[in-house]
C-alpha cells in the first residue's frame, strides 16, 4: 500500500518537472518576474532631464520612459512597476539581491561591473563633461582642475579618472547624489562637477544663469540596461524593446522631450551591441 501511495506523488513530482522544464520562463528571468503583471526597477532620483522624482511624487526623465517602454513591451503598465531608488554605488547590490528586477539609471557598460550584472543595450551613448558656477573663467577643460575641488558621487568612477589622466593635484570630493555636488558648487564649497554631460546638462538647463558645462566630452559613456547575471533571456527582451522604441521613433520623441530644452547636441542612437 505504501508504493501505491508514493508512485502516484512521484509521477506528480516528475510531472510537475516536465512542465516546468517546457512551459514559459523561469521565475529568476525577467520575462518570468513580469508574468504577474509588476516590476521594480531601479532608477535614479536626482538627475534632471534624466531620472527624477518629483515634488508631487511624479516619476519624470529619459531613463524613467525608457523603463517604462521596456516594462510596456514585457506586459507590465506604468502602474505595475514600483520605483526604486539605484544610486550609483548601489546598482550591483540591488540588482545582485534581487530588490530591483532590472536598472535604468545611467548606468555606464564595463568589464568590471559585467561581471556582477547582465547588461542590454545601450540605449544611449554620452560623455564625461565639467560643470561649474556661470561666472567661473579659470576652468575651462579637466586639464585646469589642478588645485581645484572637483565633486563626484560616491561608487561613480568619474573623478578619478579625471585625477588620473588630466590633473594629478586635483583634490576629490564625493557625496551620496548628484544634487548633492550641485548644491555644493553653487556654495562654492566646491569648483566643479564632473560626470556625464547629459546629467550635467540637466541641472544647467533647471539653473541657466547660475550654471554651466565647459570643454569638450573626454570619455565615452555607453549607458545600459542592468539585469540579474546571466539572464540572457532577459537581455534578448530587453535588447528587442530597446530596438523597437528607436524603430518606432519613440526614442526619438523621449529624448526631445526630456532633454531637448538643455543645450546638449542631441545623439543618434546607440547600436545594441550587448548580445
Amino acid at each position: 500500500m505504501l508504493f501505491r501511495r508514493l508512485l502516484p506523488a512521484t509521477a506528480l513530482a516528475a510531472a510537475l518537472a516536465l512542465g516546468a522544464a517546457c512551459g514559459g520562463p523561469g521565475d529568476d528571468t525577467l520575462a518570468g518576474k513580469a508574468q504577474d503583471g509588476t516590476l521594480t526597477v531601479g532608477i535614479r532620483f536626482d538627475q534632471p532631464g534624466m531620472a527624477q522624482r518629483r515634488l508631487d511624487g511624479k516619476y519624470v526623465g529619459f531613463d524613467v520612459d525608457v523603463a517604462k517602454y521596456i516594462a510596456g513591451r514585457l506586459g507590465v503598465e506604468e502602474s505595475g512597476i514600483t520605483w526604486r531608488e539605484a544610486r550609483s554605488a548601489d546598482r550591483e547590490r540591488l540588482i545582485a539581491e534581487g530588490q530591483v528586477d532590472f536598472v535604468v539609471a545611467t548606468y555606464s557598460i564595463t568589464d568590471k561591473r559585467k561581471e556582477r550584472v547582465t547588461f542590454a543595450g545601450p540605449y544611449f551613448q554620452t560623455g564625461q563633461g565639467l560643470l561649474v558656477r556661470f561666472t567661473d573663467t579659470d576652468i575651462s577643460g579637466p586639464e585646469t582642475l589642478n588645485g581645484k575641488k572637483l565633486c563626484s558621487v560616491t561608487g561613480s568612477t568619474s573623478a578619478q579618472k579625471v585625477k588620473d589622466e588630466f590633473a594629478q593635484d586635483v583634490q576629490l570630493v564625493e557625496y551620496g547624489q548628484y544634487s548633492d555636488c550641485v548644491v555644493a558648487l553653487l556654495a562654492e564649497n566646491v569648483d566643479a562637477v564632473t560626470t556625464d554631460e547629459v546629467i550635467l546638462a540637466g541641472y544647467v538647463a533647471e539653473n541657466p544663469e547660475l550654471l554651466k558645462v565647459v570643454g569638450q566630452a573626454f570619455t565615452t559613456e555607453r549607458y545600459g540596461v542592468g539585469l540579474a547575471k546571466d539572464d540572457l533571456e532577459g537581455r534578448s527582451a530587453v535588447n528587442a524593446a530597446i530596438e523597437r522604441m528607436v524603430d518606432s521613433g519613440e526614442w526619438r520623441a523621449a529624448l526631445e522631450r526630456n532633454i531637448g530644452q538643455s543645450e546638449l547636441e542631441l545623439p543618434e542612437p546607440p547600436q545594441v551591441t550587448e548580445k
